[in-house]
């Protein structure tokens, strides 16, 4: 079965831009989102300002992924935890705070197969994940919540035109 999965901390605000989360934590973002970028026209009405640390490497466990993020983000973690303060006191329908895992399942373009058989012992198993408490102390520390998106992506027998 394809799975293809990727996870990102993120800081969000409705006032406060990525680059003045930037300037604060000292640590440069591998994605940002300005808001207002997703509405060009008539008029801008964004969503929110978004500062992302991501890991997209295929072939990782979330585990693994999760792993990546929070060794950069550790020593980070008490301004982080600062800037999520006050990004919560500034707008309380927050938390401002996240980590996101994202997971597609049976993607035609997903990037890594899981592995049944004989190769199945070699291959990473992409499939079962946990929080160990030095990720669950880090979203305490930070406020940060936990929201896991998955996605079904096999096409319905409706939509391939069997009709079975």
């Amino acid at each position: 079965m394809p799975v293809d999965q990727y996870v990102y901390f993120a800081l969000s605000s409705h006032v406060t831009t990525a680059a003045e989360m930037t300037a604060v934590l000292g640590l440069e973002p591998d994605e940002t989102v300005v808001r207002g970028s997703r509405i060009p026209e008539p008029e801008a009405i964004p969503v929110l300002h978004r500062w992302k640390i991501v890991c997209r490497e295929p072939g990782l466990s979330v585990d693994e992924q999760i792993a990546r993020v929070l060794e950069r983000l550790a020593p980070h973690a008490a301004g982080i935890a600062a800037v999520a303060r006050r990004l919560d006191a500034e707008d309380p329908r927050g938390p401002s705070a996240v980590l996101e895992i994202v997971r597609y399942f049976n993607d035609e373009t997903g990037r890594r197969e899981h592995v049944l058989g004989d190769a199945a012992a070699e291959a990473p198993d992409l499939f079962g994940w946990h929080l160990g408490r030095d990720i669950l102390d880090f979203l305490h520390l930070t406020g940060a919540v936990l929201d896991v998106d998955e996605y079904d992506l096999t096409q319905d027998c409706a939509d391939d035109g069997s009709g079975s």
